[in-house]
């Protein structure tokens, strides 16, 4: 298992804007799709990165990994058909600084890489985020009745510690019921 540095409160704050690396490749099974990076992944250069974030544990619980990744092997995903990607590229503290125009600007950002890369099903984790950047008031979780260029867009709940709502187990089924609906 890699480690990495842990960012001191100025590293954090220095993070504010800077932009994550997307962790994608043509063809792949799942496009995962953040809000943004926060501040702790803007810092560490690796997404999902603050400890507390549930990403991480729920695709080993969820079965998408066959180990427990941490933010440092990230570039693993691609050897199992997935990869990360963000509505929004630059880290904020909270998602909540984000503007609604930023969010429909980051569905188009989306698509673009979706029309270069082509993966089976884009995973869009955040119903809040999802339903304005993609217009849609009322949607639910779950596998959406249209396309983003041709790939199957399904949302999950956001696995941030931030998002109470819910717990690990209950990502980890919603995660699961995905892959098991698509058979990825």
């Amino acid at each position: 298992m890699k480690t990495s540095f842990k960012p001191t409160r100025a590293d954090l704050l220095a993070a504010q804007d800077k932009t994550v690396r997307d962790v994608i490749a043509p063809g792949l099974r799942v496009l995962f799709s953040g809000i943004n990076p926060g501040l702790y992944s803007g810092a560490t250069g690796h997404h999902f990165a603050r400890p507390g974030n549930r990403f991480w544990p729920t695709l080993h619980q969820a079965g998408f990994t066959p180990r427990l990744l941490v933010p440092s092997e990230e570039r693993e995903l691609l050897e199992y058909g997935y990869g990360i990607t963000n509505l929004v590229a630059r880290a904020t503290a909270t998602a909540d600084e984000l503007t609604p125009a930023e969010l429909v600007a980051g569905r188009r950002r989306l698509e673009a890489r979706v029309k270069r890369y082509k993966p089976q099903v884009v995973a869009v984790l955040g119903i809040s985020a999802y339903r304005i950047a993609f217009g849609k008031k009322v949607a639910t979780l779950g596998q959406q009745p249209e396309s983003l260029a041709n790939s199957i867009v399904w949302v999950l709940p956001n696995p941030s510690g931030l998002n109470a709502h819910y717990q690990l187990a209950d990502l980890a089924r919603q995660f699961r019921m995905m892959r098991e609906a698509l058979t990825i």
